[in-house]
């Protein structure tokens, strides 16, 4: 019965997410201050997004959307107290001025992409993991604005390395402004650290996935209603990027990827790896230690910052420590991957000009941008809000967030090397990002882009396959007994849905790519 209880509750959030597959797609959602915003906002632009100011020096207006991460609703009033302070900062530096657009992240797919489908948006955040409007998604489309040759030479180009901007390029073009931080991809075990000082576990010790079972013991003994966490999040294509290059960056295409000892694409379904992760989350599941609010997408992106879980996934980072503020507790880092640059991973958080706007517009994106990433005072104000109001700075000069209204991090914000450190951070927390990002392995498939469009109908059937049987099967919700054959009946269901064409399209651009 939980089978296939959590198998309907999984196929009616394919056929919803199914809704939205393009950006040239509309649909109906519920109102919230968020969208009542984009939309008020969207008032100011006419002709598919020109400027409604035609006076030659008057300011361009630029509208800019971007995700809220540590809020699950974002205060729109407060949004716009900062959005004026921002604008009142840069009218004397730059000609633009902004229209500042704040959506919960977990609304936030769906509403970008349907403020974007309406010319509503000239800057967009966006990531190489995000669906329906990631990096992937957005190229193929002709949703993105080319800027190679207007960004070149502008304070925003010569903010970052030169290969920074080489490590986004899609077919030789600049189409994504990178946020530099962490370029490179890793993955730690995260456990609170009231737990691990009651209950002595030895994190260092952890160097499997097996090795925090006697720890989830010790967190469903604790009561706690998610002794292992997942953030309702497949993890298989992060916790085997050690044996895997998933090229897609995608978890709802982790049923392709490129073998690193063989650097051929394969079918992960089919692998021991998929099937040994899968068995050991039903079991984590029949054991208490995964909570069916995973599997049905229940839990929110602020559980973390409570009190009700043990141990769950981080994204690793220069200074891990960041974790403690973002959580507002702390906690103990385990790696449990090694660090790979591939092609996606200077694209974990990126922002594009949109391809409505005009060429005004895009410049006007391109000076923000630069001015945003050289201007720390504008950089924390973006990040983190008004000071004294959202945020302070300490005796060492460093940021104490009190805001929750308005709560945003680096990592999604500005660069590394001009958002100052939160407090508790390092104070060289810039020279940590780059001796990060040189010290990682580099992927046998770094700077192949795979090109969907010609399997793109049977890549959308697949990925919503995906939410069928992948999604539940990598968050506990299968028996453990009944695992082995749900696996064939995804793969069965995969290559119904045209599986095979894509497995083949793809291997042939890797081996022409390759050449």
């Amino acid at each position: 019965m939980k089978f296939k209880k959590l198998m309907a509750v999984a196929l009616t959030t394919a056929m919803a997410a199914g809704v939205l597959t393009g950006c040239g797609n509309s649909a109906a959602t519920t109102g919230s201050s968020a969208e009542t915003k984009t939309e008020s906002k969207a008032e100011t632009k006419t002709d598919g997004g020109a400027d409604s100011s035609a006076a030659a020096g008057d300011a361009v207006t630029i509208n800019v959307t971007r995700a809220t991460f540590n809020l699950a609703n974002p205060d729109s009033a407060q949004v716009d107290k900062v959005e004026a302070a921002i604008n009142d900062y840069i009218k004397d530096k730059i000609n633009v001025q902004i229209n500042l657009t704040d959506i919960g992240s977990g609304e936030y797919t769906d509403k970008a992409n349907l403020a974007l489908a309406n010319g509503e948006i000239n800057l967009l955040w966006t990531a190489s993991w995000e669906s329906v409007i990631g990096t992937n998604d957005l190229v193929p489309k002709n949703a993105v604005y080319d800027l190679t040759d207007m960004i070149q030479g502008t304070d925003l180009y010569n903010s970052m390395a030169e290969g920074q901007w080489e490590a986004t390029k899609y077919d030789g073009k600049i189409y994504f402004i990178p946020v530099y931080k962490d370029n490179v991809e890793g993955y730690d075990l995260m456990a609170r650290k009231a737990l691990v000082d009651k209950y002595g576990w030895d994190m260092s010790k952890v160097k499997s996935l097996a090795d925090i079972e006697p720890m989830l013991a010790d967190a469903k003994a604790e009561g706690l209603k998610y002794p292992y966490l997942t953030q309702k999040t497949a993890m298989f294509y992060r916790y085997y990027i050690n044996d895997f290059d998933f090229f897609t960056a995608d978890a709802t295409a982790n049923w392709i990827a490129v073998d690193r000892k063989t650097n051929t694409v394969v079918d992960t379904i089919l692998t021991d790896q998929y099937k040994e992760f899968c068995t050991l989350m039903a079991k984590w599941a029949e054991a208490g230690y995964i909570s069916e609010d995973d599997v049905t997408k229940t839990t929110t992106d602020t559980t973390t910052q409570s009190q009700d879980w043990g141990i769950s996934w981080w994204t690793d980072i220069p200074v891990n420590a960041e974790a403690n503020s973002r959580y507002g507790q702390e906690v103990v880092m385990a790696p449990i991957t090694d660090r790979w640059a591939h092609s996606t991973s200077a694209l974990g958080s990126c922002y594009c000009v949109t391809a409505n706007s005009t060429e005004e517009q895009a410049k006007a994106c391109i000076d923000f941008m630069g001015l945003l990433y050289t201007d720390s005072k504008l950089a924390d104000m973006y990040t983190f809000g008004i000071e004294g109001e959202d945020f302070t700075y300490d005796s060492n000069g460093q940021v104490v967030q009190t805001s929750e209204k308005y709560n945003h991090s680096m990592w999604e914000s500005a660069s590394a090397t001009i958002v100052t450190p939160v407090a508790g951070e390092p104070a060289n927390k810039a020279e940590l990002y780059d001796d990060f990002n040189g010290g990682a392995n580099t992927s046998c498939a770094a700077g192949f882009r795979l090109d969907k469009t010609p399997v793109e109908a049977q890549f959308s059937a697949c990925q919503n396959v995906f939410e069928t049987y992948g999604f539940p099967l990598e968050n506990g919700g299968i028996a453990s007994a009944d695992v082995e054959a749900t696996i064939e009946a995804y793969q069965a269901a995969l290559d119904e849905a045209g599986y095979q064409d894509i497995l083949k399209e793809f291997q042939a651009q890797y081996d022409a790519w390759k050449k």
